[in-house]
């Protein structure tokens, strides 16, 4: 009889300080790496243990890992690399993270015997969180090895008051990392402590207000598309226009997991 565990049900959610929220993960396969199923069996596997997961896909760069993690203010990063190139891989997105600020991320993956031990130990001491071999996989089994990273990931404290106190002043739409934490903020702090952050940020008047655009439908309706095809041609033809694009998915009531996969789609920004 198959356990929980087994079965990919959560015994118990891992959760962020505080209890509330969930743990929020980048998930990619490695640049010039077709191999994206087991990356996918991952991304379902953090989703059903209740983690939101932004899924960017296969063949993604250290620099669309990275700017996506900071972007989402994510706790963790999975990447999978089956091609012979994690060393680079890895210690670039890490890199890019520290340069940003952004050096809390739990950057953890795998690649299978195509990772040979020395380079996960050289990978370990270059600060990379955790990278997993064939043995961790026999001992831990794929969700123990999930729920070993959410551990590790949850002692990040996305809400801490330190990270909010580097806002002090005007956030600029192009400040991708003070924007994100605003966003983590407006979601999942109080409405007061939140207002009054706002109102230091704000780079002018509530008065002035911009167009809001929806985009609603069905799984699989091309929505994803039709954005990546409407900021295409933003771009092209008005390229000094700021549009803020905000994507969001459900919730799984159960686990509170969550699957946001349009960036798949979203070749204008990479």
């Amino acid at each position: 009889m198959a356990s929980r565990a087994d079965s990919g049900e959560p015994d118990s959610i891992i959760r962020a300080p505080g209890g509330k929220m969930p743990i929020r993960v980048i998930t990619a396969a490695a640049i010039f790496d077709g191999h994206d199923a087991a990356i996918g069996i991952f991304r379902r596997i953090l989703q059903s243990q209740g983690c939101e997961v932004i899924h960017l896909g296969h063949d993604r760069g250290a620099d669309e890992v990275a700017r996506a993690a900071i972007q989402e203010d994510a706790h963790a990063v999975a990447i999978t690399s089956y091609q012979g190139g994690a060393v680079e891989m890895f210690t670039h997105t890490k890199d890019i993270l520290q340069k940003n600020g952004f050096e809390h991320v739990f950057l953890f993956g795998g690649g299978g015997g195509t990772i040979l031990p020395k380079e996960i130990d050289h990978l370990k001491e270059q600060g990379i969180s955790k990278i997993y071999s064939p043995d961790d996989g026999r001992d831990l089994g794929l969700v123990g090895m999930v729920r070993d990273a959410m551990t590790s990931a949850s002692a990040t404290d996305l809400l801490a008051e330190s990270r909010f106190d580097q806002i002090t002043g005007q956030v600029d739409a192009d400040n991708h990392a003070a924007v994100s934490l605003l966003l983590t903020m407006a979601e999942n702090s109080p409405p007061d402590q939140f207002s009054d952050k706002l109102s230091q940020a704000r780079s002018r008047e509530v008065e002035a207000e911009c167009p809001v655009v929806g985009i609603t439908g069905t799984g699989g309706a091309g929505k994803s598309s039709l954005m990546d095809e409407v900021m295409l041609r933003i771009r092209r033809d008005n390229p000094d226009a700021r549009v803020a694009l905000l994507a969001t998915d459900p919730t799984r009531k159960k686990t509170g997991g969550a699957l946001l996969g349009d960036r798949i789609r979203m070749n204008s920004l990479s």
